[in-house]
């Protein structure tokens, strides 16, 4: 239930997420009907996955794997294979089909890693695996591989984003530290503002690597220097004293 309340503004209790969430009835269903399934008492299994999607609107395999944490938001016609296998903590919202791409036998169906969130009407295809962390956007049909962290969107899906490395990250991390939200430290579209921003940050980490350096220099000739923590900005403030001018200008 914690999982829920932690990620659905809407849900004010424990007790309403139980009496009236269809994604929380048919994942209570589903841990029964793979149980039965493991002990071989298949028919049972798919005629009570069945009654749960009649009352649901949601279809899960009893055989799917399905791991911790997981919700399924609004659901309605949310459709889980029987090979899909996914990790804790996922996140599905209505419309979103894990599904397959043939009829062979075997492994047909997605395997998601931990994290993962897909969006409403998202369709993932085919045998193939969602790193942890991936993000689908709604609507978006995917057919092949995503790595960690990646975002996906559009038909077929095409990956617009990857988690920060090398500089990005670094200036992002800088950034965090002197408490500014560095927008121009994401992977946007080129803008000559946050290229600045980003040539402003690059030389502010310089420059505190460079009295790091001065600093273990003095500390080695004897010279005690106190250890002050950096002053954080106060974001709010700042964005108050800019509305309140902008009030004033007109």
């Amino acid at each position: 239930m914690s999982c829920v309340l932690d990620r659905d503004p809407a849900a004010r209790n424990a007790f309403e997420v139980l009496t009236t969430y269809p994604g929380v009835h048919a994942l209570i269903m589903h841990r029964i009907t793979h149980r039965l399934w493991g002990i071989g008492l298949k028919w049972l299994a798919r005629w009570l996955s069945l009654v749960a999607r009649w009352l649901t609107g949601i279809e899960i395999h009893p055989a799917a794997r399905i791991g911790r944490r997981f919700f399924i938001d609004h659901g309605m016609g949310v459709v889980i294979g029987e090979t899909a296998e996914i990790g804790d903590d996922c996140t599905l919202y209505h419309g979103v089909t894990l599904g397959g791409t043939s009829w062979e036998h075997g492994k047909r169906h997605p395997t998601l890693g931990n994290n993962v969130v897909i969006g409403a009407g998202a369709k993932v295809l085919g045998p193939i695996r969602l790193g942890d962390n991936a993000r689908v956007g709604s609507n978006a049909v995917v057919v092949k591989d995503v790595p960690d962290g990646a975002t996906v969107v559009g038909v077929p899906g095409r990956v617009v984003s990857l988690p920060l490395q090398g500089q990005d990250a670094q200036r992002k991390a800088f950034a965090k530290k002197i408490g500014f939200d560095a927008y121009g430290a994401t992977q946007d579209m080129p803008d000559p503002v946050a290229h600045a921003v980003n040539c402003l940050l690059d030389h502010m980490h310089a420059m505190d690597g460079r009295v790091d350096e001065m600093r273990q220099a003095l500390r080695q000739h004897g010279l005690e220097l106190s250890e002050k923590p950096l002053p954080e900005l106060d974001i709010y403030k700042v964005d108050s004293i800019e509305k309140n001018n902008i009030t004033e200008q007109n």
